[in-house]
């Protein structure tokens, strides 16, 4: 498919020597880049009418001037592409058409999209951007608070996540959400997402020990992250009033950590509300892509891109399973993953999911005859 003709161009008024600028691949007036396999495009969607309302037809791209006056590392190999602007089409469902096919074709080319929004209800064509590739994902969200909302309406920008648990076919294996602030969570909420087996990991976890985000980071298919969860006085504007929240500094490493992850394909930023944002705050955005892109270039080539025999395997017996837990250690980045048993009939598309990222901390519990959470969580969803 031609995805061009989704897009609208941009302008470059950046080209500052060595930048970003000079080595980006961008959608100008006549010019839609020719995109390679393998490389990482951006684009812009500023689609808010399941969002803020008073944001609909608003454009702020300054995030991209920021963007461009920063210098790639020496070893970024990946070619970066511009796409440009997905516009709110007639219908708000013409703009999620655009994303899902976007994506859809971008993804089955190897080519890593990052979308940058507009409300976060986009995260709904980004997930069906994936029906049509033949594999269960897995979703990581960056939110104060679960998005559930009506299945029974249009997903809105803090009501989703139910369009994407009632989506027929599913093809959503694990969702996860980190940061989640037990003030704007319900108890229901919680309980559907434990009889799920899906993870949360609250923002005091997190800021007390950041390695338990890393395997849910290490495990997404698709990463987003919400703008809003960010604290305000590390992400002004007008509507971004938290008091409580990621630091900036916080949500690069994130940025990084989704980048390195081999099973990762998607990445995106959303709730980026118009022109109430300060100079700051484009300049965090800004370096969160950079962090993101870094990330990639770090990449080890790790699961799911390696075999087993790249791994060091460890054997724990347990007491309560016939089989022993089996871990695996990579030999290139030390990082840890664990092998959950499956039935031998189980759906192939599947696959990917029998080896989940773990921390060594997880194979210290198992020796101590202690089932790591990821493990059962996994398990039962397999079984």
């Amino acid at each position: 498919m031609d995805i061009s003709y989704f897009f609208q161009p941009i302008q470059i008024d950046s080209n500052e020597e060595q930048s970003i600028a000079t080595s980006i691949y961008s959608h100008t007036e006549g010019d839609f880049p020719a995109i390679e396999k393998g490389g990482i495009a951006i684009f812009y969607c500023p689609e808010f009418r399941n969002g803020v309302k008073e944001f609909e037809n608003q454009i702020d791209e300054r995030f991209r001037a920021e963007f461009y006056r920063l210098f790639p590392s020496a070893h970024w190999e990946k070619k970066l592409y511009d796409l440009g602007n997905i516009l709110p089409g007639e219908t708000i469902e013409d703009t999620y058409f655009a994303v899902s096919h976007v994506i859809e074709e971008l993804v089955k080319n190897e080519i890593i999209p990052i979308i940058i929004g507009g409300s976060q209800d986009l995260l709904f064509p980004v997930y069906k951007g994936y029906e049509n590739l033949e594999q269960s994902v897995n979703i990581t969200t960056i939110d104060s608070k679960m998005d559930f909302g009506d299945a029974d309406n249009d997903p809105k920008y803090d009501g989703y996540l139910s369009s994407i648990l009632v989506h027929n076919p599913s093809f959503l294996f694990n969702y996860s959400i980190i940061g989640l602030q037990a003030p704007f969570v319900k108890q229901s909420e919680m309980d559907l997402f434990e009889k799920l087996y899906f993870d949360t990991l609250r923002l005091g976890e997190f800021n007390t020990d950041f390695r338990k985000a890393e395997p849910l980071i290490r495990n997404a298919d698709i990463l987003n992250i919400d703008l809003c969860s960010i604290k305000a006085s590390d992400f002004s504007g007008e509507v971004y009033n938290s008091p409580n929240g990621f630091y900036a500094e916080q949500v690069c490493q994130i940025a990084k950590y989704a980048g390195i992850s081999d099973k990762l394909s998607a990445f995106a930023l959303f709730n980026l509300f118009p022109n109430v944002t300060s100079n700051a705050s484009n300049q965090i955005i800004a370096q969160i892509l950079w962090y993101f892109i870094e990330g990639v270039a770090d990449r080890k080539g790790d699961f799911p891109k390696c075999t087993k025999s790249e791994y060091t395997k460890f054997m724990v017996n347990h007491e309560d399973f016939e089989k022993d837990l089996i871990f695996y250690k990579s030999n290139k980045s030390q990082r840890w993953w664990m092998e959950v048993p499956h039935p031998k009939q189980a759906n192939s598309r599947y696959d990917r999911h029998y080896l989940i990222p773990c921390n060594q901390e997880d194979y210290d519990f198992a020796l101590k005859n202690e089932i790591p959470d990821l493990w059962w969580r996994t398990y039962q969803k397999l079984k």
